[in-house]
């Protein structure tokens, strides 16, 4: 049997009549048609169904007529109610093999073909609009579509918005005597824009963005630790370079990379390792509340201060200020740190585990 399906997506047919959904049987869609013309003329869901009476009235072969339809304004629970509607409109259809065409008004109905198609053979697909528009309502749904995705409208919308700034900034700059800067300025944005899209820091920077809102409503310490932390590194990138001008004041050569980088070092790294402490700490407070401890955590600020105390032995010595006894033990005393923590907290999570008292 061959069943014409009509498809409301936004259910007109439910909203401006009296009908009950689905309709099923030509007498009953055809009242409904009536009933919907009767009630809103210009709407396009009427050429639907009188569509759908036509292609019926035109086959030689068992036929049964149906007007199924969804919801306004919510695409899943549109698609959802035509499936629901469909699995009824099936049910009462006793024949064993049932084929389906389905008539819509254009794109947007059509949307739902996969909920169909997952229910009934699907043999053809008719779409009927008013001749005029069917160009102009295909596009304004595209167009409605790319609005609606907020992925593609920043990726389309931003770069031209962009592009049309320039014209009124260059006015601006004529006004002003600045033509290059703007020009300037507005190629670094695009171009920044452009890169940043396709690096995926748009990404990146919304989830941080998401959980930084977050834990500003969960009370994470790791939010404050972690803008402290930030602080001491920018701290730290202060004091390498003043102690890279301090190594290139004291000597009358070209310290060369391994100077400079060991100066650097030197100057940056009791910040960094302040910084390197107050960020695991952080993170193991938040542990600790969330009731997900584990002894191991606590390795980190233990690891930050080993590591620091093998820079600084090498940084030191690199730089003519400790003797290579020095380096020996600030490199044993780094490993012996980082050994004797890792065996302490693996022996405390066999032991205690879990969460310490």
């Amino acid at each position: 049997m061959l069943l014409v399906l009509c498809v409301d997506r936004d259910n007109d047919l439910g909203r401006k009549t009296d009908a009950e959904t689905p309709v099923v049987g030509e007498t009953q869609v055809r009242e409904a048609a009536v009933e919907l013309a009767t009630v809103d003329p210009e709407d396009s869901d009427v050429n639907v169904l009188f569509e759908g009476l036509r292609i019926a009235d035109s086959v030689d072969e068992p036929v049964e007529i149906a007007a199924v339809t969804g919801t306004e304004g919510r695409d899943v629970e549109a698609s959802r109610q035509i499936r629901r509607q469909l699995d009824w409109v099936l049910a009462g259809i006793e024949s064993e093999e049932v084929r389906a065409v389905v008539v819509t008004d254009g794109a947007q109905d059509e949307s739902v073909l996969p909920v169909i198609r997952s229910q009934v053979t699907v043999d053809g697909v008719s779409r009927v609009v008013v001749r005029q528009a069917q160009a102009l309502e295909s596009m304004y749904y595209t167009i409605k579509q790319v609005l609606a995705d907020p992925e593609t409208r920043g990726t389309l919308l931003v770069p031209l918005g962009i592009l049309l700034l320039v014209y009124p900034l260059a006015l601006v700059a004529t006004l002003l005597d600045l033509p290059g800067t703007v020009f300037g300025l507005v190629s670094g944005l695009l171009g920044l824009y452009l890169l940043g899209r396709g690096f995926g820091v748009h990404s990146w920077l919304a989830r941080r963005a998401g959980r930084t809102w977050q834990a500003m409503f969960t009370g994470r310490v790791t939010l404050v630790t972690n803008v402290v932390a930030a602080a001491l590194l920018v701290v730290g990138g202060v004091g390498g370079l003043q102690g890279v001008e301090e190594l290139q004041t004291a000597v009358t050569d070209d310290p060369g990379v391994v100077g400079v980088t060991a100066a650097f070092v030197s100057g940056a790294l009791r910040w960094g390792a302040a910084a390197g402490v107050t960020a695991s700490f952080g993170r193991v407070t938040d542990e600790y509340l969330a009731g997900e401890f584990r002894w191991q955590y606590l390795n980190a600020p233990f690891y930050v201060v080993a590591i620091s105390t093998v820079l600084h032995g090498v940084s030191a010595f690199l730089l003519g200020n400790a003797s290579l006894e020095y380096v020996a033990v600030m490199l044993t005393a780094g490993t012996l740190l980082g050994l004797a923590s890792t065996l302490s907290f693996a022996v405390a999570e066999s032991r205690v585990g879990g969460r310490p008292t």
